[in-house]
């Protein structure tokens, strides 16, 4: 029998985001929950062994409420990831948070529906806190990484994850906006809170594109053509982000307590 792959640090692809390593191999994880998205590229990246998967699938054949986040994140961790980068596509609900600039989120809010968002269904009941969703330590590693090569950070916000297909309509848009959040985007739940159930680091990066429909008064009204361009822009800006978080990306320290994370979240 082969030996399994493993991997340090686990990186979801986003929309548009489908290849991130030059040199890798690639493997069918089979998990208890069906199957993932694709396959998980495995290679080198700034002397790490870095496990790849487009959350969409390579075609991006799956849409947001389709995907099945639970496989994604176990076949993360069955390979021995305990560090998972989620960098995401998304809209800006907030005049301050401009389309190209990165948002490192540090809360969410779940408006979605219907999908699957716990490991524990019983017969152990088991509630792990969602209270600090996203890792302290790569938060801070990955906010300077992005000042390092340039980008403008925002090195917090909320991001409020809506169900999908469909965008927001004006008034639910100006509802957000109204709330203070400042990102909006239709993947991030229930794919953080799944990882904390698995006690993995993780780290969101919110690639922002566009202002959202409901945000009025002086921003320009948003053109395909420009969200384009600038989704382009900012995945050429995310791989030089990656390589350089993950090239300054410790082990675990004490500044996190991701890994214990079930510590006390179960009734036996």
């Amino acid at each position: 029998m082969a030996e399994k792959p493993k991997a340090d640090i686990g990186v979801f692809g986003g929309s548009g985001f489908y290849k991130l390593l030059d040199e890798f191999t690639e493997h069918v994880i089979e998990t208890p929950y069906g199957a993932p998205s694709d396959k998980v590229a495995i290679g080198k990246l700034g002397g790490k062994t870095v496990a790849f998967m487009p959350r969409h699938g390579a075609g991006h054949t799956l849409p947001p409420h389709k995907i099945n986040y639970r496989a994604n994140v176990w076949a993360m961790k069955s390979l021995g990831v305990k560090r998972l980068i989620t960098p995401c596509a998304a809209g800006s609900l907030q005049t301050n948070v401009k389309p190209g600039e990165f948002v490192v989120c540090d809360q969410f809010v779940d408006r979605t529906s219907g999908r699957i968002d716990t490991f524990y269904d019983g017969p152990i009941t088991t509630h792990v806190s969602s209270a600090e969703p996203y890792c302290p330590e790569l938060r801070e590693l990955a906010v300077k990484a992005g000042k390092d090569a340039g980008i403008t950070m925002h090195d917090k916000g909320t991001v409020v994850v809506i169900q999908g297909p469909r965008f927001s309509s004006k008034a639910e848009s100006t509802w957000f906006t109204n709330a203070g959040w400042e990102v909006i985007n239709m993947t991030q739940y229930p794919e953080v809170h799944l990882a904390k159930e698995q006690e993995l680091c993780v780290v969101n990066i919110s690639l922002i594109t566009d202002y959202d429909s409901g945000l009025m008064g002086d921003v320009p009204p948003v053109s395909h053509a420009e969200v384009v361009k600038v989704f382009t822009e900012n995945n050429a800006k995310l791989l030089t982000l990656l390589t350089k978080l993950i090239e300054g990306m410790p082990d675990r320290s004490a500044k996190c307590n991701c890994g214990s994370a079930l510590v006390g979240a179960r009734i036996e």
